[in-house]
C-alpha cells in the first residue's frame, strides 16, 4: 500500500529538509548539506507514486550521509 504524501513530507522534514518555495501543488525542499533539491507535488491526502517514495528515500539517505560526514 502506498504512503500518503503527508508521510513523505514528514520524512523530509524529520531528515532536516525545509520547504523553500511552492508554486501550485509543487513544493521544493532543500537541505543545508545536500546540494540537490527535492520536489514533491500533490495534496497531503493523496497516495504517493512509486517514484516519489523512491526519491524521498534517496533524499533522506543523502541527508544522513552528509550529516555523518559533518561529525568530527
Amino acid at each position: 500500500m502506498p504512503k500518503k504524501l503527508r508521510a513523505l513530507r514528514r520524512e523530509l522534514s524529520n531528515a532536516g529538509y525545509r520547504k523553500v518555495r511552492q508554486k501550485g501543488s509543487h513544493e521544493t525542499w532543500e537541505h543545508p548539506l545536500v546540494p540537490i533539491p527535492m520536489t514533491l507535488d500533490g495534496k497531503d491526502s493523496e497516495d504517493a507514486q512509486h517514484y516519489q517514495e523512491k526519491a524521498v528515500r534517496e533524499a533522506v539517505r543523502l541527508a544522513r550521509e552528509a550529516e555523518k560526514r559533518q561529525q568530527p
